[in-house]
């Protein structure tokens, strides 16, 4: 399913926790299987350039052969790594912004076509708004960590739901939350005469 054009079509922000003790183990092979997904449909893995659910979804891109880009809270390499103690492997290029996390998760959501969400926290809650308030396609993994319960909960509550209700996609398989989330992109993108 890869494009013909031999680069990827579209940019999939994967959001989720950095730190990962309450997510479970079944968390890291749901990232990595995510990130092979991602590739496998010929788009590309934007992140936070971080650790956590977002870090093994990168590795699971760069196995599967996909392009992974990070954007970084901090303002270059060495602030990257020895002030947020943020890994730089995984990733073909790493953005420094300068802007910390509120910051980078703006540039992160805006930069990408559609935001998946996994296991997350405050940060993830952070990018997911983001996301909702732009209109952007959302893709909710579903798992044993609670947090698609929270954001099904913030959705109902947002008296926005029914707006949104065709852009956001609940799953518990990788596969079929990105065909999904990649349909309502094709959708959007015919609709506004994106070839």
């Amino acid at each position: 399913m890869a494009p013909t054009n031999n680069y990827p079509k579209y940019k999939i922000c994967v959001s989720g926790a950095a730190e990962t003790s309450h997510c479970g183990k079944e968390a890291f092979e749901t990232a990595e299987e995510l990130g092979r997904e991602i590739a496998r449909h010929g788009a590309a893995l934007v992140d936070g350039a971080t650790t956590g659910f977002p870090y093994w979804a990168a590795k699971g891109a760069k196995e599967e052969g996909g392009i992974v880009v990070g954007v970084s809270p901090a303002s270059s390499k060495l602030e990257h790594i020895r002030d947020y103690e943020l890994p730089i492997d995984h990733h073909d290029l790493i953005i420094y912004t300068g802007n910390g996390y509120s910051g980078r998760n703006l540039l992160l959501t805006r930069s990408a076509d559609a935001v998946v969400v996994g296991c997350g926290r405050m940060g993830t809650i952070n990018e997911f708004t983001i996301a909702f308030e732009d209109k952007k396609p959302i893709g909710i993994l579903e798992g044993a960590w609670g947090t698609d319960e929270l954001l099904k909960e913030i959705i109902m509550k947002s008296h926005r739901a029914e707006e949104m209700k065709d852009k956001i996609v609940h799953e518990k398989d990788p596969k079929t939350l990105l065909d999904k989330l990649i349909a309502i992109i094709k959708i959007e993108e015919s609709r506004d005469g994106i070839k």
